[in-house]
């Protein structure tokens, strides 16, 4: 039997490639299992790579973590493997941050353009073979409200002002002269009213769940767009709904949705002022490599007792900084 660490990753229908794992299997024992298995594959378990990042399934299993001392999920929210148990353990947890970044914020920036130029429209009339001239709108000038000062909410802030666009940021610390967003609030309700487009990409936790709720939609320019990047908890799905509907704000973009996936019959799906994607904005050709690498780089940091990089506090639910 291989001597060293056993690490166990969980995966959904596609395994990491081996190739990339090669590093990782030649010095210790991995154990590959799917989200029904994890309770099985947990005894003996050094580290434990959340590589289903969707996956729900460690809470249940926990009882059976005996000897676990790291958790890297492949993904920057961690919202799906954070418990109390886990919170009050000495386990180390990481994530991914950093490798989504730039994707994220060029579907933003897409989002914002398809609305302010309403590309889908154009394309809906050229189905029906429709020449029908409009004028459309300019982004550069628009202020748009990033809610998430992270390293997504970071790189979304920078491509924005690079489009012309004014930034403004909420986050759980006031602050002036940011290098990325100059000023950041903290009242996301005082906020809202004087932004064009608004971004969520903060992280889910017990802070943030549902605060876009009526109240929030309601202190928004009838003419504002929201785009959700973050989680589809951060919505009151159904006030988003009745806010789209009444005309309360222009459209919205969802790359999250709350439930996910979204059930057939939704009112979401039919809304003309509705954008709906399939939790993808950040998966660009060769993110599962990357998240891999993260993982690898990690696991020669974890062997030679080195801190490891993208630590989370476990009491904020995000990294620090």
């Amino acid at each position: 039997m291989k001597s060293g660490p056993i690490v166990t990753i969980v995966h959904s229908d596609q395994q990491p490639d081996p190739a990339l794992m090669a590093p990782v299997d030649a010095r210790a024992t991995v154990r590959y299992t799917d989200s029904a298995g994890l309770a099985a594959a947990l005894p003996g378990t050094d580290v434990l790579f959340i590589y289903d990042f969707q996956s729900h399934a460690l809470p249940d299993a926990w009882p059976a973590a005996d000897r676990l001392s790291w958790l890297h999920i492949g993904a920057t929210g961690v919202d799906t493997v954070m418990f109390d148990e886990l919170r009050d353990s000495d386990v180390v947890v990481t994530n991914t941050r950093g490798v989504f970044d730039t994707a994220i914020a060029e579907y933003v920036l897409g989002q914002i353009l398809d609305f302010a130029k309403d590309l889908s429209g154009s394309k809906r009339l050229q189905r029906q073979e429709i020449w029908q001239h409009r004028e459309s709108e300019r982004i550069a000038g628009a202020t748009a409200l990033v809610v998430g000062t992270g390293s997504i909410g970071r790189a979304v802030a920078g491509l924005l002002r690079a489009a012309g666009m004014r930034i403004r940021a909420v986050g759980r610390r006031a602050r002036t002269g940011d290098p990325d967003f100059g000023t950041v609030a903290t009242d996301l309700i005082a906020e809202l009213p004087a932004a064009d487009y608004v971004v969520a990409i903060a992280p889910l936790t017990d802070d943030t769940r549902h605060m876009f709720d009526a109240r929030a939609f309601g202190a928004m320019k009838p003419h504002a767009r929201f785009v959700n990047v973050g989680r589809g908890e951060l919505v009151v799905t159904d006030d988003l709904v009745a806010a789209l509907e009444t005309g309360a704000i222009a459209g919205a973009a969802l790359d999250v949705v709350d439930p996910e996936p979204l059930p057939p019959g939704h009112p979401l799906w039919q809304l003309p002022n509705a954008h709906i994607t399939p939790h993808n904005s950040g998966d660009f050709a060769g993110w599962r490599t990357e998240i891999v690498t993260v993982f690898t780089e990690n696991f020669e940091h974890w062997l030679a007792g080195r801190p490891l990089d993208n630590v989370v506090d476990k009491t904020l639910g995000y990294v620090p900084g």
